[in-house]
């Protein structure tokens, strides 16, 4: 089976995500909703595809899946007109920066028997997928700490932040779901603190540009992620598990797999400059797995419950920078 796809938004993650169905066998790009003419046309050129409403796209019957890459305050709006329209839903996370909201939106899917699958492309990384399977083969004994660095290049515009739902809603929840996949059980306790130590416009938007986190579960099991969104020497993304009988980690990725020794010392080129070129891979795995879903009308290995999970960290997180006292989920 070949699945037809619409993309809603042809924004950056809408290019990216138009890029990964190319690559991968079993998709194929038909359309692209995009109201700005400056990015709908260079899409339509790049792509090869039709510039459609997002009216029509729900209406078209040459179509079988939706990618939702539109603002955040309008993915649970779009998630429900989708699962009523009877099309195959992947929607860039979060689904919504309100968790009655989501659940809603969820309840939609539900009662439709929609196939929803949230974007949390970092699972479909080559080299946390490696990590992940030693975990699952008992390589490094039961997991016990969880270690997660994520650093930006630089901050978003200011227009983004404003509307991002903040550091840990927008940035940090990648890092919460991961954290959920990695410790193999649901999170108890979520203590947080953030920073204005980049740039003091940030802080004057009502966010944080620095932040760290301790996630612990009922049984004692840690997770401590840092997040900042400055790291002048590129897209810092790191991950190491401590197990009970050895240790896994994912370094960084370098723009070449060298290292240069001189009589000046040791030297690598620079690291990948951000999630488009890092996680190319990941992007083409993430779409191929939900191709592969809805063609054998399979769970999507990342769900909305995911989504949920994942926004419900996000919000401890806020309120726990917000105290000073760590937050007990419900």
């Amino acid at each position: 089976m070949t699945v037809r796809f619409g993309v809603l938004g042809a924004g950056r993650i809408g290019q990216v995500h138009a890029r990964a169905i190319a690559s991968v066998d079993g998709a194929v790009l038909v359309a692209i909703a995009e109201p700005m003419e400056a990015a709908a046309k260079p899409a339509e050129a790049a792509f090869g595809c039709e510039l459609r409403t997002i009216d029509e796209i729900a209406a078209s019957d040459d179509i079988d899946a939706v990618v939702i890459c539109t603002p955040t305050d309008t993915h649970a709006d779009l998630i429900e007109q989708f699962a009523r329209a009877g099309k195959a839903v992947f929607c860039e996370k979060p689904v919504d920066l309100d968790v009655g909201r989501v659940k809603q939106a969820l309840a939609t899917v539900e009662e439709t028997g929609a196939t929803l699958m949230v974007g949390f492309n970092r699972r479909f990384d080559p080299d946390f997928m490696a990590v992940k399977a030693a975990i699952d083969a008992g390589r490094i004994g039961d997991v016990e700490m969880v270690t997660i660095t994520s650093r930006d290049p630089g901050a978003p515009p200011y227009e983004y932040i404003k509307v991002s739902g903040g550091i840990f809603r927008d940035m940090m929840i990648h890092d919460f779901d991961i954290a959920r996949w990695l410790l193999g059980e649901e999170v108890e306790t979520v203590m947080a603190q953030g920073s204005v130590l980049t740039d003091p416009e940030i802080g004057k938007l009502g966010d944080f540009d620095s932040a760290s986190v301790i996630l612990r579960t009922a049984s004692g099991k840690q997770a401590v992620i840092t997040n900042s969104r400055r790291a002048t020497y590129g897209y810092d993304q790191r991950i190491e598990v401590l197990g009970s009988t050895g240790a896994v980690s994912a370094r960084n990725q370098h723009e070449a797999n060298i290292e240069l020794a001189t009589a000046e010392g040791y030297s690598r080129p620079p690291l990948l400059n951000f999630f488009m070129t890092r996680y190319i891979a990941a992007y083409a795995n993430e779409i191929a797995a939900f191709v592969a879903a809805v063609a054998d009308g399979a769970p999507t290995p990342t769900t909305g419950l995911d989504g949920l999970k994942s926004l419900e960290l996000a919000e401890a997180a806020v309120e726990s920078a917000r105290t000073g006292q760590a937050v007990r989920l419900t």
